[in-house]
């Protein structure tokens, strides 16, 4: 399988994102706010992924954008875990951190693909 960054980091992060949903469920009995977390937070690589066989230049960015939407509602997630005291922030920095670093990437990718840039 090619190396494409943004494939890349938005599956690594989907598995830690199963991983601090698992604990959630099992340690904090939080399942409503975890499933919201990993829908989201899976979604981003699953879209990510679903860009490599768009149809056309407008359908990739299509995709992207989504998957920014996805990772943009799993920030939001996060931020709720933290500011509700469910968890405290240095348990989520670096996970927060990754999935902040995913939406750079994303941005970067869309504003590069509107000017006609290379895609991949």
């Amino acid at each position: 399988m090619e190396n494409n960054l943004i494939l890349d980091k938005s599956k690594a992060f989907a598995v830690r994102i199963i991983k601090f949903y698992k604990y959630l469920c099992e340690e904090k009995n939080k399942f409503v706010l975890a499933n919201q977390m990993l829908r989201s937070g899976t979604s981003i690589g699953a879209n990510a992924r679903e860009s490599k066989n768009a149809q056309s230049k407008a359908d990739f960015i299509s995709k992207i954008n989504i998957a920014l939407k996805e990772a943009d509602e799993t920030a939001y997630w996060l931020e709720l875990l933290i500011e509700s005291g469910i968890v405290q922030e240095n348990q989520v920095h670096d996970l927060y951190e990754a999935n902040i670093e995913l939406i750079k990437i994303m941005t970067a990718i869309i504003k590069t693909s509107k000017k006609g840039g290379k895609i991949n």
